[in-house]
């Protein structure tokens, strides 16, 4: 139910239906790979982070998430580079990624708020 969470479904569901189509097979194994597996790391660390009962533990898998954030949003800008994306797909991806970003950020913030408390 983490509003993060969802928005890391989001960009996961994208990058598969809006961008992964548009890059060429010879892609496969390089810049494909990279995108489907930084967009569903998001996630994946979020969940992680989500599970574990230490505040410490749980911030470190949230900054993971976001460095996967980041990074997928590097493949986007070089899919867009090379052409395989337009502008228009790109932005859509840019306005999940600040989404996921602003939450994942604020609930960075809350927990390490409730750890000093």
């Amino acid at each position: 139910d983490l509003g993060c969470w969802k928005e890391a479904r989001n960009l996961r569901l994208f990058v598969k239906t809006s961008i992964i189509s548009n890059i060429p097979n010879e892609e496969k194994y390089s810049l494909i790979s990279q995108i489907i597996r930084s967009s569903r790391s998001v996630g994946n660390n979020i969940t992680e982070g989500y599970g574990r009962y230490n505040f410490q533990e749980n911030i470190q898998f949230w900054r993971i998430a976001r460095g996967s954030l980041f990074e997928n949003l590097d493949h986007a800008i070089i899919a867009l580079d090379e052409g395989y994306i337009t502008q228009e797909i790109f932005d859509d991806l840019k306005d999940i990624h600040s989404k996921a970003l602003l939450i994942l950020n604020g609930y960075i913030k809350y927990l390490k708020n409730q750890k000093l408390k």
